[in-house]
């Protein structure tokens, strides 16, 4: 296995590792919601308030910013972009190089 391949291959298992975390955080939400539920409602936990309202609503705000990383920031921010970026700062310092030596070439002829 030659060095791209093996990075596309360690890539493709990052990104499975992260979709599985993101569905075991689904279904640990699911079921600890349903858990937290039960327990307010019928076994009179905290009973006269909703308290599990908040708690479900934060455990869901945090579903899904994990959902966001998996899903949008790091599909946008993956290898090819992270390959673009690093070619374009070395070409922005290549031509500031080259830029600078100009300079110091005028200076000398002058």
């Amino acid at each position: 296995m030659n060095t791209e391949q093996h990075e596309m291959y360690e890539y493709a298992r990052r990104r499975i590792k992260q979709k599985k975390g993101l569905y075991f955080h689904f279904v640990l939400f699911f079921l600890g919601g349903i858990f937290i539920f039960a327990l307010n409602k019928w076994m009179n936990v905290g009973e006269p308030t909703n308290w599990y309202i908040w708690v479900i609503t934060a455990w869901f705000f945090m579903f899904i910013l994990h959902f966001i990383k998996v899903f949008i920031t790091d599909s946008f921010m993956n290898k090819n972009w992270e390959r673009e970026q690093i070619n374009r700062l070395m070409t922005m310092q290549e031509k500031k190089i080259e830029q600078l030596k100009n300079e110091v070439e005028n200076k000398k002829i002058v």
